[in-house]
């Protein structure tokens, strides 16, 4: 399907019509599975939440915000791999908080340095770093997440933001040097 397609498919949807929706959902539905399949790769060994689970789970939260206003295929998908960012940063915080407590059993020190670092420390910092840059530099901030944890090209970020090929560029590269420097504080 064209993305002219889809992007009637997303006006017929915001104005109703409940088969454009069902239409989406299953054009969608493989780059979704891509898309999450991408995020837990990098998740730790035993993530009790799966790829279906994860799309779900990103579904819910996207049309819970009420927020049907995407553009085109590309703005969906950006922002389908935003809030999967997000529900793996809950879902990290939710495992942090139960690792530091959280109603557990406490455990000796000795017990404890057996442990290895988890991942979700990781995900959090990144998640805080990239909040941060949003603050300083919104357009730095959405390459970041649409390059990195959405798998666009150049092009397609430059497409649907609507700035040139080189813009896309300039801001992925400020924005890695933003991030390094941050998160090495």
């Amino acid at each position: 399907m064209t993305t002219p397609q889809f992007t009637d498919l997303l006006a017929a949807w915001r104005a109703g019509d409940r088969q454009a929706f069902d239409q989406l959902a299953a054009l969608v539905d493989a780059e979704l599975r891509r898309l999450a399949r991408h995020y837990l790769r990098g998740e730790r060994n035993g993530h009790t939440l799966q790829t279906t689970g994860l799309v779900n789970e990103a579904w819910m939260r996207l049309l819970e915000s009420g927020q049907v206003n995407w553009e085109n295929r590309a703005h969906f998908i950006a922002a389908a791999a935003t809030t999967m960012r997000h529900v793996l940063v809950d879902w990290a915080r939710t495992y942090q908080y139960q690792k530091r407590g959280g109603g557990a059993v406490q455990v000796s020190l000795g017990e404890a340095m057996l442990v290895e670092p988890e991942r979700s420390t990781e995900l959090v910092a990144i998640h805080e770093a990239l909040e941060r840059l949003a603050e300083f530099n919104a357009n730095a901030a959405c390459v970041v997440e649409w390059r990195f944890f959405g798998g666009f090209q150049n092009k397609e970020i430059a497409e649907a933001m609507g700035i040139s090929e080189a813009s896309a560029v300039r801001y992925w590269h400020f924005a890695q040097a933003w991030l390094k420097r941050e998160l090495t504080r």
